[in-house]
């Protein structure tokens, strides 16, 4: 529910940036005037700032609040799901992942802050909590939860312009058994995210870097496996 008040507040402050309402520069409304007008709670409002701080769209200074940044130029790095044909494909984007978010988890433990450690738990609540129609997104958001508890809106922003589409299409390759559908599959991958976030929560970089490793690592040969007994 907090994850979901907060994107409100992230919409709505956001649009504002983006249409120039807000402009570079400004503060930021203070956080009084955020809850009074959102009706949300403090911790809501200081994740929304987070985000929009990850997002690279405001900067604050302590003491003095947030302002906001320039509008960054959009991204040109993008992965259509229709570029990814072939299990090789499929395959390359795991290995891909490999090299960036484990790296993210060591240094979301390392640079873990109150806010990146409720949204970690918030995700990890979401996903276990999720039915297997909403899998996929409870996936994903976990894994973006982890890349903004990084405070690097580069792994955010890499990881945004992938989107839900780099959990699926793993998921599409693999074998009945291991379908999204499938309850033992989902409990498994929720182990794996238990163990990435537990490491994440204690500030454990290298346990948290070696969790996402075998998480990733193990879709990669749940998927090997599947395409050799399909082939």
């Amino acid at each position: 529910m907090t994850t979901t008040l907060a994107q409100r507040v992230v919409v709505g402050l956001k649009s504002r940036i983006l249409d120039g309402t807000l402009a570079p520069g400004e503060k930021l409304p203070s956080e009084a005037d955020l809850i009074d007008e959102y009706a949300v709670s403090r911790t809501v409002v200081r994740e929304a700032v987070t985000r929009l701080r990850a997002e690279g769209l405001v900067e604050t200074f302590q003491g003095r609040g947030s302002f906001v940044l320039a509008v960054p130029e959009p991204t040109t790095f993008r992965v259509e799901a229709s570029a990814i044909r072939t299990q090789h494909d499929v395959l390359a984007m795991l290995d891909f992942r490999l090299g960036i978010e484990c790296e993210a988890a060591y240094l979301a433990a390392t640079h873990l802050t109150p806010e990146g450690a409720e949204q970690v738990r918030a995700a990890l609540e979401a996903f276990s909590a999720a039915e297997p129609g909403e899998a996929v997104e409870a996936d994903f958001a976990f894994h973006r939860a982890v890349a903004a508890a990084t405070g690097n809106r580069f792994y955010l922003d890499l990881l945004d312009s992938l989107g839900p589409m780099m959990i699926m299409l793993p998921r599409t390759r693999l074998p009945d058994e291991f379908s999204h559908t499938d309850a033992a599959h989902v409990e498994r991958v929720r182990r794996e995210h238990d163990n990435v976030g537990a490491a994440v929560l204690a500030g454990d970089a290298d346990t948290a870097r070696a969790a996402m490793r075998v998480h990733l690592g193990n879709t990669r040969r749940r998927l090997m496996s599947g395409g050799s007994r399909s082939a």
